[in-house]
């Protein structure tokens, strides 16, 4: 039921934008798991594993929950290292600068991997999904370079969902 929740919020807006009526902890923790809950990866049998940096100002939230609800298996990491070893499927970057988002990204093994962050308002390099925390919303945008190099194949409704209005 949830995931049909998801779908629904997910596909029945122009926008990527999530009101986040009970504080942005809601909100985070939907868009994350809408795009988990539309991302394959090859070879991957049952959920993936998501990486939270420590640095998350969303840990809580992202980690929250019913584990039977969620569409993937939260790990807290506080550094490089951690997520070497946690064999992330998924990585959700707190306060870690784009330059290092891609460090960290380009010392990881050669995997499918999803990656996501917080800290990143221009999408240009690090993650292939930003997350824009705004007093009202919350909304995220995609860097497709990054995307199209991370192995995974992401539903392209929520690719849609990414496209940023200024732009047109």
């Amino acid at each position: 039921m949830r995931q049909l929740t998801l779908a629904l919020l997910f596909l029945s807006t122009d926008n990527p934008v999530f009101a986040a009526p009970t504080g942005q902890d809601n909100a985070v923790r939907d868009i994350v798991s809408g795009i988990v809950s539309y991302t394959h990866w090859p070879a991957l049998n049952g959920k993936p594993t998501l990486c939270i940096f420590s640095s998350s100002a969303y840990v809580s939230a992202l980690n929250r929950g019913e584990s039977v609800n969620r569409p993937y298996t939260p790990v807290i990491v506080q550094n490089e290292q951690q997520a070497l070893t946690a064999q992330c499927d998924a990585l959700y970057f707190g306060n870690e600068t784009p330059e290092r988002q891609q460090q960290i990204i380009n010392h990881l093994p050669s995997r499918p991997l999803l990656t996501l962050a917080e800290q990143n308002a221009e999408c240009i390099i690090g993650s292939a999904f930003c997350l824009q925390m705004l007093p009202e919303r919350v909304s995220f945008s995609v860097n497709l370079d990054a995307l199209s190099r991370s192995g995974v194949r992401v539903n392209p409704d929520v690719l849609m969902l990414a496209r940023n209005k200024k732009h047109e």
